[in-house]
């Protein structure tokens, strides 16, 4: 048995839902927080030295064993990240961008690392436009070499490495190589979406080769899945840091790649690629401190504008799950989105007026526009007026270590597999980013959402993202780390989160497992989850809504600080999901 299957079948037994540490039977009067519990099915995985939640068990064991190692939070971050790169390709990614929030518990300095990924130099408002009809090509916006933007993940994931973590690039790399080099064991749920997207995987002749064999079949489940060519490229970077990737051998695959196919990627953008680290957009709700991402994420400034809006309101009280609740939610987050449409894009391009959008002032005047009794149509609710000066398969994961650091980290290729280009002689998938631009005013982009001046294409922009990674504070300590993929409903997905913890007082279990709700201004519609209370939306109907059944909503990966211990929770809404604690 080779190392690779050994270490799938150890993730296997260290998150088959036993709780790290054993506790004695909860007996009547046992303390609500107590680790074993029987009053309720929903139980966190429990820690005290430290807790790895992300989408693929094997990728938290990776994270586990760095921690074990003595290495601290952002080296088990960093080796996460890598390691979702091969058994994750839908989502996990070193050709794509994303967000990381960090909390270092020796300063107590929160902040966040943008490694989003840009338009090229040679993009512009146009480049998606058709010169005959003025229509936007879709296909070449969202499947072309031109939808590739400049990948950020292997610059952010070093540079969180480089300035906060502990251990070498070597060292932490070292998993995700063996991952790809000796393979792992093909899941039921990555086969299916492989097959799933033949049409779109079968495209280019590198990506078919990778994911379908001579027969042309997906790859099998329980089948050992190779990746030789992604395992030298992270090689490469292991051994020449990542020089390698933005202006050396893989830059040229890269180039190479686009030129063959009329892209817009040149080594020139490769090789100017900067990571910015940005203060964390923060606000309070009910006591807590909120940290989140702040442009060119829409995520952190929504999740806190609606924070503020919903703190007028006795939601406990509303019950969970009400219809009072669902329709107070749901008029909330119509209004941040309108919002969004108008005053979000790229900080570096658009002066995006966050002070007035997460201001409680702001805040308090939406709560006073909702009527709890009735419905404002989508068509009667407009951005609104700041003062003068001012994927669905993404995928997260959360970790924290012993000395109480935390990292949040969402990161993407946009559309499940990206633009499905693989790089030949570099194996791995390039993102479609720049569907996520406003490619012409009015014309909703990627997940239906509606943009306009602030998030149009320009060269060396970042576009607008709804990624939220979040910590919520109880007395300068993360007491929640949590964050979610699912496009649009990022946002609204990690919101309930923070209500179904501070105000109905959920275990993570339960306010993980909690059936969501999502709208978002247009289509004027109320998105949800087939686990969702059926009288509440009965109630809903009756109001007016245009209530939608949905599939799974985000898949939130959290940790939660009480009482001395961590305790962990991945979200089941995506198969293979796994939490693992450290004693």
């Amino acid at each position: 048995m080779n190392r690779a299957v050994s270490l799938c079948l150890l993730a296997a037994l260290l998150v088959s839902g036993l709780p790290a540490l054993a506790g004695k039977p909860q007996q009547s009067g046992t303390p609500k927080h107590s680790i074993l519990r029987y009053d309720t099915i929903h139980r966190p995985l429990v820690g005290e030295g430290g807790m790895v939640v992300s989408q693929r068990a094997i990728a938290s064991e990776v994270g586990a064993q760095i921690l074990r190692q003595g290495g601290n939070a952002i080296d088990a971050a960093v080796g996460v990240g890598f390691a979702l790169a091969v058994v994750l390709p839908r989502a996990g990614n070193i050709g794509g961008g994303g967000f990381m929030l960090l909390h270092l518990a020796d300063t107590q300095r929160t902040f966040t690392i943008d490694y989003r990924e840009t338009a090229p130099l040679a993009a512009n408002e146009d480049v998606f436009i058709d010169g005959e009809s003025g229509d936007v090509d879709h296909q070449a916006q969202r499947a072309s070499h031109r939808s590739v933007a400049v990948p950020g993940t292997v610059a952010g994931l070093h540079h969180a490495l480089s300035k906060y973590g502990t251990m070498s690039l070597d060292e932490v790399l070292k998993p995700a190589i063996l991952l790809a080099r000796d393979g792992f064991l093909m899941d039921y749920d990555t086969s299916s979406a492989i097959a799933t997207r033949k049409a779109m995987l079968s495209r280019w002749k590198s990506t078919e080769a990778l994911f379908f064999g001579s027969n042309g079949k997906a790859v099998e489940p329980g089948e050992l899945f190779v990746q030789p060519e992604l395992a030298n490229t992270l090689q490469k970077i292991a051994e020449q840091g990542i020089d390698a990737f933005y202006r050396g051998a893989i830059a040229r695959l890269i180039v190479d790649e686009m030129q063959r196919h009329d892209g817009l990627i040149t080594l020139q953008d490769l090789a100017s690629y900067r990571v910015f680290e940005r203060e964390a957009v923060t606000g309070s709700y009910r006591g807590y401190k909120i940290a989140s991402m702040p442009p060119p994420s829409s995520g952190g400034i929504h999740l806190i504008q609606m924070l503020n809006v919903l703190e007028n309101f006795p939601i406990k009280k509303m019950g969970l799950q009400s219809a009072k609740t669902m329709h107070l939610l749901a008029a909330t987050m119509k209004r941040a989105y309108a919002d969004r449409s108008k005053h979000l894009g790229d900080p570096g391009f658009y002066p995006v007026p966050q002070a007035w959008l997460t201001s409680k002032e702001y805040g308090n005047q939406l709560a006073q526009q909702i009527k709890l009794a009735s419905v404002v149509p989508s068509s009667e609710i407009y951005p609104g007026q700041a003062p003068a000066e001012e994927s669905i398969d993404t995928t997260h994961y959360s970790v924290v270590d012993q000395w109480g650091n935390a990292v949040s980290n969402t990161y993407t290729l946009n559309f499940s597999f990206g633009s499905g280009i693989l790089v030949p002689g570099g194996g791995f998938l390039l993102n479609n980013e720049m569907a996520d631009f406003s490619a012409k005013a009015g014309v909703p982009y990627a997940f239906g959402l509606l943009g306009g001046e602030a998030n149009s294409v320009q060269p060396g922009k970042r576009p607008l993202s709804a990624m939220t990674p979040t910590m919520v504070f109880k007395e300068g300590k993360p007491m929640l780390v949590t964050g979610s993929p699912g496009g649009s409903r990022i946002i609204s997905t990690v919101l309930q989160q923070i209500i179904n913890v501070v105000d109905h007082d959920l275990n993570i279990a339960e306010a993980t497992h909690a059936g969501r709700i999502h709208h978002q201004w247009f289509p004027d519609q109320i998105e949800v989850e087939a686990s969702v209370n059926a009288d509440s939306l009965r109630i809903l109907e009756s109001m007016g809504y245009k209530v939608v059944p949905s599939g799974t909503m985000g898949s939130l990966q959290s940790i939660v600080w009480r009482d001395g211990r961590y305790y962990g929770t991945a979200d089941p809404r995506r198969p293979g999901a796994g939490a693992v604690g450290l004693r």
